[in-house]
């Protein structure tokens, strides 16, 4: 015998199925509003973090003179507030600062192992000076790709220098982030070519910065604009204009900087003095830093910027005292040279102490 289905069976099948449907399209509709809600608080929370950042902790961060915290702030962080161009507009300016801070973090681990390589040289250690170098290097290639992505959103976000016109800054923080730009250009093909590997930095960021730093007030800056221009004068051939010794515009620079409580100049000026073997001068530099630091307090708003400019002068000399003692300049000796304690040694009248 055949089943037939009742009528009513079939119908309250058929509603069934349409309320089936309908729940589905209407969940479909909640789970994609939930999509667009969630989409909407992760652009808010990205904006709020983008300009409490940009406003409030890399002022902060200026203000501050702990280097290796800054330093542990924009390893740490960068990926989280990176992350938010994600979602709403990508964080530009921000990142020139959080990539210039993480590229120094990696320089500063390149020195010590050279430091290390150094160290194990004078110990006659060639395995463990060799290892060492490997480190540096690879060290060193981290620090260009980090200096290269804060120099790719610089000009993401005010335009290349080389095609565009000076652009307008909001206000003075905004053309700091704009000389940080240059100079993490600058960092990037430094730290390229000492790594002996290949990331692709383009080769004439040096000359693209020099022209650049026109766009900054060179006094309202401590001098560190034409300390720039000047140190890419002194290192690339070809680069001096006519007229221009870029040791006098750097000692004035230096000038500049020490009135300011600002002495970043000096770095320039030292990396220059070293670029030619002018080791004389270099000594004086690193003296002059060393005296100032003493005279002069740091400004107020800018120790984080000082305080740099001290680690990398301490570098410098640390270097030149690994190379010939063994070990870096000891502590409170700044601006001091080991030669100058010898003489010093050899010089000591005998009888004032007896």
């Amino acid at each position: 015998m055949s089943h037939v289905q009742n009528p009513a069976s079939r119908t309250s099948q058929g509603l069934f199925r349409f309320r089936g449907a309908v729940t589905a399209v209407l969940a479909g509709m909640v789970l994609s509003g939930c999509g667009v809600v969630n989409n909407m608080i992760y652009k808010t929370t990205g904006d709020v973090m983008q300009g409490f950042s940009r406003n409030h902790t890399v002022p902060y961060l200026l203000e501050n003179e702990d280097l290796a915290m800054g330093c542990a702030m924009s390893e740490a962080t960068a990926p989280l507030l990176m992350s938010f161009g994600r979602v709403t507009n990508e964080p530009d300016q921000l990142a020139v600062m959080l990539y210039l801070s993480a590229g120094g973090c990696a320089e500063e681990q390149a020195r010590e192992h050279e430091l290390a390589s150094l160290g194990a040289l004078h110990a006659r250690n060639a395995e463990e000076a060799e290892d060492a170098t490997i480190r540096q290097k690879r060290a060193l290639s981290l620090a260009a790709k980090r200096y290269q992505r804060g120099w790719n959103h610089h000009n993401a976000f005010y335009g290349k220098p080389d095609e565009s016109e000076c652009p307008g800054f909001d206000d003075d923080l905004g053309e700091f982030i704009y000389m940080a730009g240059l100079l993490s250009g600058l960092q990037a093909l430094n730290a390229e070519i000492q790594s002996t590997s290949s990331i692709g930095v383009p080769k004439n960021i040096g000359s693209t910065v020099a022209r650049a730093t026109s766009c900054l007030e060179n006094e309202k800056w401590w001098g560190a604009p034409m300390a720039l221009r000047a140190t890419v004068w002194a290192m690339i051939p070809g680069a001096l204009p006519d007229g221009e010794d870029p040791f006098d515009r750097l000692e004035i620079a230096d000038e500049q900087g020490k009135v300011a409580g600002v002495r970043i100049s000096h770095v320039f000026h030292a990396i220059a003095a070293q670029n030619k073997g002018d080791e004389e001068r270099l000594r004086s530099v690193i003296r002059d830093h060393a005296e100032a630091i003493d005279e002069t307090p740091a400004n107020q708003d800018w120790r984080f910027v000082d305080a740099m400019a001290t680690q990398m002068i301490v570098a410098i000399s640390d270097r030149m005292w690994m190379e010939n003692t063994g070990h870096r300049t000891p502590t409170g000796k700044l601006g001091t040279f080991w030669d100058d304690e010898k003489e010093a040694v050899e010089t000591m009248d005998l009888d004032d102490l007896l």
